[in-house]
């Protein structure tokens, strides 16, 4: 058998994975690698500006299709830059495979040139991290790291290779298979636990399921939408699980949480028995945990991690497994009962609060934002892949645009990283050049990561960009306003560059748009008009537009702000 350098099994393994893309910035100590990449042509490269780009366009190409992301960057300050997006991709546990590069394995330890301690500073923030000493590992190393990364609740996995061992030579055997004794994570529900659930459903009078990002990333909507549509009961998204159910179905209430609707807020607040699917009760959802657990219910939590099993709220029925295998069990007991469950009390007093339309916004001369998502969806048919930035205009995007199909919504949920947009965008891109991507940020985010026009210029990737531009770091000047008495401090952005230009700089096409009816225009134009190419479109906005409905922080969900009370 002919003996391979390491970085020719590192290409071979990717190649084993059937990874299509890898997303990456060349230095020093990956050379080997970018070496063996340009021998081949079966895994393609993409070279962003920037190594949280790259880790962030893997993560796009990840949350849109289901696939394991995969970054490659050079060791020291390659490395460390790519840590923001390994931390966003492990708080929403997106699947992705980081290679680093290291210093040789004799210089670890001496401060050599860009060395740093690639695995201890991404500890906290990875579902599991290797760094290889020895040519022989590579091989089943990468099987562990795409394996781990894949299964139970995904997340990202780091492997340091020092650049020595990418040299080295030794035979190439990839495993088929790979059997972990320290990781087998459960899949199978325990039957026992799904009947004790289903019968609290079947007895419910004010049930409620609250679903999350886990049904999205265990491909789980079509079982989730039969059994909730069998059984008639009310339904709610987190922000990470939108698209997990139809939202334009009569039994979805909307998102629910922080910035969620009333009758989303209210019935969970108000239920009995809470089914919860896929999701954490993180503080943005429950907000205080004191008040939601002060009303009397009962709780169901089917999750993959028992880890985040009654970790923030006590549960009276935990079932570990995955979310699609135990929705089919439950669908399959639910089936075999000859009525549904009245709840009709329920819904009449969920259409109550539903009548109190608290997404209803006042149209004036000004651009309002959510008009702008709501032409984006009209315009788009809804079926667009739609990217966001972290601020209102994610709240915006996530309030107005209706998402009917899971993986469809691509937002950083549990870290908050503003300029995720563009990049995420990227990645869909290019793993979904048969859908429209649009990218929703702010004038903040956008320019956190607006190197990467460049990178969209290069590969000729068709994206729409929303600039939704109020002049202001929006999110922090609403909470200024309503908490801080009106100061404003840092928020006003006072050297803005004209975006228009910027984009033509890029060699794309910039579109600004100052008065509400340019806006369908436009978007037809960016859509259609110009539907090959990147736009960018500058839309001026209202200056002080605040998101609503709203619950502070420390508040409970039905300590609910609307527009109207203020």
């Amino acid at each position: 058998m002919t003996l391979m350098t390491g970085a020719e099994i590192v290409i071979r393994c990717l190649q084993e994975e059937k990874v299509d893309y890898v997303f990456g910035y060349p230095g020093g100590a990956v050379l080997h690698l970018y070496d063996e990449l340009f021998k081949q042509d079966q895994v393609k490269h993409v070279l962003v500006r920037h190594e949280q780009a790259a880790v962030h366009a893997a993560d796009g190409l990840a949350r849109s299709t289901g696939q394991v992301g995969v970054a490659l960057v050079t060791s020291g300050p390659g490395a460390t830059n790519a840590v923001t997006g390994i931390a966003t991709a492990y708080m929403d546990s997106i699947p992705l495979v980081v290679i680093t590069g290291q210093v040789p394995t004799f210089y670890i330890g001496q401060d050599a040139f860009q060395e740093v301690d690639s695995v201890g500073i991404t500890r906290h923030c990875v579902k599991h991290n290797f760094l290889i000493k020895d040519v022989r590992d590579i091989a089943t190393t990468l099987k562990k790291a795409f394996y781990i990364a894949r299964t139970g609740r995904p997340g990202p996995v780091v492997v340091d290779i020092p650049k020595d061992v990418t040299a080295a030579k030794c035979k190439f055997d990839y495993p088929a298979e790979i059997r972990m004794r320290s990781y087998n994570p459960v899949v199978k529900g325990h039957l026992g636990q799904i009947k004790k659930a289903v019968g609290l459903l079947l007895n419910a009078k004010r049930p409620v399921l609250y679903t999350g990002g886990g049904v999205v990333l265990a491909n789980a909507a079509e079982q989730l939408t039969a059994l909730t549509r069998r059984l008639g009961f009310p339904i709610t998204n987190t922000l990470m699980g939108l698209g997990g159910y139809p939202a334009s179905d009569p039994q979805y209430l909307g998102m629910l949480g922080m910035h969620g609707t009333l009758e989303a807020n209210l019935a969970m607040q108000h239920s009995d028995v809470v089914l919860a699917i896929g999701t954490r009760f993180d503080d943005r959802v429950i907000g205080n945990p004191d008040h939601f657990t002060g009303m009397p219910r009962k709780i169901i939590h089917i999750d993959i991690d028992p880890s985040s099993i009654s970790k923030r709220v006590r549960v009276d029925v935990p079932i570990v497994g995955n979310v699609a295998e135990v929705l089919e069990e439950m669908l399959k007991l639910v089936e075999a009962e000859s009525d549904k469950p009245d709840v009709s009390e329920w819904w009449s007093e969920i259409e109550g609060w539903r009548e109190r339309q608290c997404l209803k916004y006042k149209m004036d001369q000004e651009i309002m934002p959510q008009y702008v998502i709501e032409k984006l969806w009209e315009v788009t048919g809804g079926k667009a892949i739609v990217a966001s930035d972290v601020g209102q205009h994610q709240m915006w995007a996530a309030q107005y645009y209706r998402f009917d199909e899971p993986r469809r919504w691509l937002n950083s949920g549990g870290l908050g990283t503003m300029g995720v947009g563009l990049p995420y965008a990227m990645g869909a891109a290019i793993g979904n050049p048969d859908k429209q991507v649009a990218c929703i940020t702010g004038d903040g985010s956008i320019q956190m990561c607006i190197q990467e026009l460049s990178t969209a210029k290069q590969y000729g990737l068709p994206i729409k960009i929303l600039c939704l531009n109020n002049r202001f770091l929006g999110m922090v000047r609403q909470w200024q306003e309503m908490f801080y008495d009106g100061r404003y401090s840092h928020t006003y952005m006072d050297s803005l560059p004209d975006f228009v230009k910027l984009a033509e700089a890029y060699g794309h096409i910039g579109i600004r748009i100052d008065r509400p009816e340019e806006v369908e225009p436009a978007l037809r134009k960016a859509f259609v008009e110009h539907k090959n190419e990147t736009v960018f479109l500058d839309i001026r906005t209202s200056r002080e537009a605040n998101v609503f409905p709203m619950v502070a922080a420390g508040k409970g969900l039905s300590e609910i702000i609307l527009a109207e009370d203020l």
